[in-house]
């Protein structure tokens, strides 16, 4: 099987878009990450939605999970809000790492590799320079164990 017969059509969003909206799309249509594309289309980066959840969780909540335990619950469940004006491009990462991207003619190892390699839960399928669409982890694995 190839990345074309597994890819379904996949929602981008820019480096400009809010991060607040990027959690909704992530939440409301139950995705693993984003494609992140730039002005012309192309895709820039993927940002799962771990790094979403990175911006708005407070960093000593992060880095002491303890101290996550003492904020009582109608505050902790506000979290998200800290997102507030912040954009997709401050949820990258610093260090740009490589683009789990690939060709439609990909084989199923050849995304299972660069999925493990990128640590991405999704690669984006580029076909003359723009985003075809995706492959996921969930439906890669669920192909895979099928068989």
């Amino acid at each position: 099987m190839r990345a074309r017969d597994l890819m379904t059509d996949f929602p981008t969003v820019t480096l400009d878009t809010s991060a607040l909206d990027a959690a909704r799309l992530l939440a409301e249509r139950d995705l693993p990450g984003l494609i992140v594309i730039d002005g012309d289309g192309r895709p820039h980066s993927i940002l799962p939605g771990t790094q979403v959840l990175r911006l708005a969780v407070p960093a000593y909540c992060q880095d002491d999970p303890a101290l996550a335990r003492v904020v009582d619950e109608a505050h902790a469940d506000l979290f998200l809000r800290r997102l507030g004006t912040r954009t997709v491009r401050e949820s990258l990462p610093a260090q740009p790492r490589e683009l789990p991207v690939a060709d439609p003619k990909a084989t199923v190892l050849e995304l299972a590799a660069l999925m493990a390699r990128t640590h991405s839960p999704l690669v984006a399928i580029v076909e003359a320079g723009r985003v075809a669409g995706a492959v996921t982890l969930q439906s890669l694995l669920d192909h895979t164990l099928t068989i």
